[in-house]
């Protein structure tokens, strides 16, 4: 199965990527409470991995992730997403200048479509800009089990100005 977000080949510069990772894992203390683990970034997209935990699933479905969680997740990586698209955006300048583009980014729209119960050991997120233009990003993403089936999509609208 081929992803239709798929992560475009161009690279991002080193520096820049491990900020992102510092970032998502360690600053944000919602990613570091749903476990969320970076796999890797682009100037366009952003992937990230977690683990099933026991406190993450619904009281009465006993073995499902939560709608809720999932939700939050991908909102998450669509806006890591734009982070990274604005720091490519940005690439000439040093990463603390670049830091000043993420101040006002915001999610003013998001919709997640699930499409089969999320059971599964680990799962893995991917997010990818469609358009980034001056004042707005849009995004789409995609939630998979460990085994590579597509449990929920989304679509985001983020502003980043």
């Amino acid at each position: 199965m081929t992803p239709s977000v798929a992560p475009s080949d161009a690279s991002l510069d080193p520096k820049f990527r491990q900020y992102l990772r510092t970032l998502f894992e360690e600053q944000i203390v919602f990613n570091r409470l749903l476990g969320l683990k970076m796999l890797d970034a682009g100037p366009d997209w952003f992937s990230c991995s977690m683990d099933m935990r026991a406190d993450l699933i619904g009281n009465f479905l006993h073995d499902r992730l939560h709608g809720g969680v999932i939700s939050a997740v991908l909102d998450v990586i669509a806006g890591m997403a734009c982070i990274a698209a604005l720091g490519n955006r940005h690439s000439d300048k040093p990463i603390e200048q670049r830091m000043a583009h993420f101040d006002k980014l915001g999610t003013i729209d998001l919709r997640v479509d699930y499409l089969r119960p999320a059971v599964s050991e680990r799962f893995e997120a991917k997010a990818r800009v469609t358009r980034l233009g001056s004042r707005l990003a849009n995004t789409q993403m995609e939630f998979f089990s460990d085994s590579g089936q597509l449990l929920a999509t989304g679509s985001a609208a983020y502003i980043i100005s």
